[in-house]
């Protein structure tokens, strides 16, 4: 079973959560990290800037995040075919959620609501004391970083910044991961666009749907760990694949 199957299962709910990795934000210039041209698969080394241990230990790999954060894509980026999608859902009334494992903020910008949005990973538009948790809009600290200072520390307590996002080592917020479980469990439709499935723990959204009953459905570029627990799968261009799912379903994008 593939898109006509998620089209007729969309037409038939009416409490949608969808799940969201990298791969839905690359047709807006963001590149992901594990595709075959992911940020990480071409450069192993720079997942050193998103491992914690490596980020507060080592002045060097701090220094060539906020050059990274600089130069993000992520910036100039715009919502594009694919977010719009999601935001049909929400119009026409079906959508309980966005889980999102991505830190870009374009959900939001596409028009979904704030309060509908779960950034389990945190967000890249605002920076945050790793000490004293003061958190301020990350342009603010982006100035410091253009005026010459290359790894500008907390203007309150002198502690090291970072971005407000989940590095690897690094916890979850509080309360974040039972919220998205909860909103898997209790929906009629779990749709898991852009995502490989494969960062836990947020990808046990999957099997505690199944194990509620809930059906699955699966959107991606390539397949993914879990495509064996989904009752449908869809494998292609996601902008692509979900205009035509959309279309199909009836809801405009």
């Amino acid at each position: 079973m593939s898109a006509p199957q998620i089209s007729e299962w969309i037409r038939q709910s009416s409490r949608i959560v969808v799940l969201t990795g990298a791969g839905i934000s690359t047709d807006s210039g963001i590149p992901d990290f594990r595709g075959p041209n992911g940020v990480w698969t071409k450069n192993p080394e720079a997942e050193k800037v998103a491992t914690l241990s490596h980020y507060l230990e080592n002045p060097e790999i701090r220094q060539l995040a906020w050059r990274t954060r600089l130069e993000s894509p992520a910036w100039s980026a715009i919502p594009n075919d694919g977010h719009r999608a999601i935001v049909g859902l929400h119009a026409a009334h079906k959508l309980d959620a966005v889980v999102t494992q991505n830190i870009d903020g374009l959900h939001q910008q596409s028009g979904i609501p704030i309060d509908k949005v779960v950034e389990v990973h945190g967000t890249f538009r605002f920076s945050i004391c790793w000490d004293c948790k003061d958190r301020r809009e990350m342009q603010s600290t982006l100035d410091r970083v253009r005026a010459g200072d290359p790894d500008p520390s907390c203007q309150l307590c002198g502690g090291i910044l970072k971005s407000d996002t989940i590095s690897f080592g690094q916890a979850l917020a509080p309360g974040i991961l039972d919220q998205a479980l909860s909103y898997a469990e209790n929906c009629e439709l779990l749709i898991a666009i852009g995502t490989t499935l494969s960062v836990g723990p947020v990808n046990n959204m999957v099997p505690r749907a199944r194990a509620r009953g809930v059906k699955v459905a699966i959107i991606n570029g390539e397949p993914t760990s879990m495509d064996d627990r989904a009752g449908a799968v869809a494998v292609g261009d996601i902008s692509e694949l979900l205009a035509t799912i959309m279309s199909d379903a009836g809801i405009p994008t």
